[in-house]
């Protein structure tokens, strides 16, 4: 099919995510389970419909699409990265992590329900992902829905998003002596790539799996994909510093008030836009080798890096600006 704005894609594909994970979310067991409490699936639900960009199964289908993938082939790969991300908001919002009373500018899903609600909803949100991809309908192939476990597992976990979220917390501070940690820039890349970067890398990773991608395309894909994840940190945290809380959809300055490592505090604004006009840069150079099958994912960069560029006018993060 010929190739789409990342606006456009954004706007497939985020129904079909929704109307799947309505399906998901649906009061009846599925085969295997014994019952369904009515108020832990409806914390599932508040997390998970009704708002969101669904930029990572955007990504997903994207990459798969590059490799002639339809995006009903991917939709379920997409939906179990999305049910990750949900899954990690949840738990984020905690009063124990970033204690937020706000997402996507309704109550967190501890404010909306309980923190003891929102833990368990957040455990099973992930448990659900991994039911989805090892789901025959995932992909008739076992090795490919092998890898897909593999892939999102290992960008979930220890070494990747989990482990990002312990490194954020110690450099804020939480543990030891409590004095937040001083981290240098390549520090802070490492906890953001970990943290956010390590899922946005594992939707194009997964795509590139579902499309039998040779191993240049993959490493061309990761390349893209690292660079993006960065590039929407900074905006986030940009947003975090700039943005106003009724247009974010949370509340914002709290980077700075906790401590938090960040590339703007550390660089500053302007260091900061300048690093993720490079990041945007980096992007899209490793998408040369695709050619015009690849103008999706050129799309894909939070038009805040467009703003970043010193030559393209006023400063500042407005608009589309995409939180990770």
């Amino acid at each position: 099919m010929q190739p789409q704005s990342f606006e456009a894609h954004l706007a497939e594909v985020g129904p079909r995510v929704e109307a799947a994970l309505e399906a998901l979310l649906a009061p009846e067991p599925s085969a295997g389970e014994i019952f369904r409490p009515e108020r832990l699936l409806a914390a599932m639900r508040h997390a998970m419909l009704g708002g969101g960009k669904r930029l990572r199964p955007a990504l997903l289908v994207a990459s798969a699409r590059l490799f002639g993938v339809e995006a009903e082939a991917a939709l379920r790969a997409a939906v179990a990265i999305e049910c990750v991300h949900g899954y990690s908001l949840v738990h984020d919002d905690l009063p124990a992590m970033d204690d937020d009373d706000l997402r996507r500018g309704r109550p967190t899903v501890h404010r909306a329900f309980d923190e003891a609600t929102a833990i368990l909803a957040g455990d099973a949100l992930l448990t659900l992902a991994f039911d989805v991809l090892a789901d025959p309908r995932a992909h008739e192939d076992a090795s490919v829905r092998a890898e897909l476990v593999l892939a999102l597992a290992r960008a979930s976990g220890l070494g990747g998003m989990a482990g990002g979220q312990m490194l954020d917390l110690a450099a804020e501070g939480r543990f030891g002596d409590g004095r937040p940690e001083a981290l240098a820039p390549a520090e802070i890349l490492r906890l953001q790539s970990m943290k956010t970067g390590a899922l946005i890398a594992a939707a194009a990773e997964m795509g590139a799996i579902l499309g039998r991608a040779t191993p240049d395309e993959k490493a061309a894909l990761g390349v893209y994909s690292r660079a993006l994840g960065a590039a929407f940190q900074i905006a986030d945290d940009l947003l975090d510093a700039e943005g106003e809380a009724a247009a974010v959809g949370k509340a914002t300055g709290k980077d700075a008030a906790a401590g938090k490592a960040t590339l703007v505090g550390l660089l500053g604004l302007d260091g900061a836009r300048s690093r993720l006009s490079a990041l945007t840069d980096e992007a899209l150079a490793a998408l040369g080798g695709f050619g015009a099958r690849a103008e999706t994912l050129r799309g894909a960069p939070p038009a805040s890096s467009r703003r970043a560029r010193p030559d393209c006018g006023p400063k500042g993060v407005t608009g589309r600006a995409v939180s990770p």
